[in-house]
């Protein structure tokens, strides 16, 4: 995929996108995960935090839940904040959940990546970005 191609998908996705949930997400205001969600947030995005050791609590005023599975709510992007080995399992659960959730992306942030699991998620319809962050791509694409 070339450049432009790459950056054509990009900007498709996070101008199509309302709601991302953030596995992974982190309750402390220094941590990179935080920073994305309340970036995405005052981008006007739904930003729902899954972390099983925050579930039930809040993040940025939304309901932090232990999985995707809790999620109540439709989500178009799953957004992974773990690394690349746990990425894999996460990648399996959005593809297990697109059709119920509506999940059409999965992105996993700057670092984290896993080709098993982009090639499933891919072969299932998802598509996959790797190593990225949409924060940064935003202010990159100029979005």
């Amino acid at each position: 995929m070339s450049k432009k191609d790459t950056d054509d998908l990009i900007t498709g996705i996070l101008e199509t996108v309302k709601t991302i949930a953030v596995v992974g997400a982190s309750p402390k205001p220094e941590r990179p995960s935080h920073q994305v969600m309340e970036f995405m947030q005052k981008r006007g995005y739904r930003v729902i935090p899954v972390n099983p050791g925050q579930a039930g609590g809040r993040i940025l005023g939304e309901m932090v839940y232990a999985d995707l599975a809790d999620v109540p709510a439709p989500i178009d992007m799953v957004d992974i904040f773990r690394p690349s080995g746990p990425a894999g399992d996460v990648t399996r659960q959005a593809i297990r959940l697109a059709e119920a959730k509506g999940i059409t992306v999965v992105w996993m942030q700057i670092g984290v990546a896993n080709d098993a699991a982009k090639a499933e998620a891919e072969a299932e319809g998802l598509v996959v970005i790797q190593d990225r962050c949409p924060m940064k791509e935003i202010a990159r694409l100029d979005l």
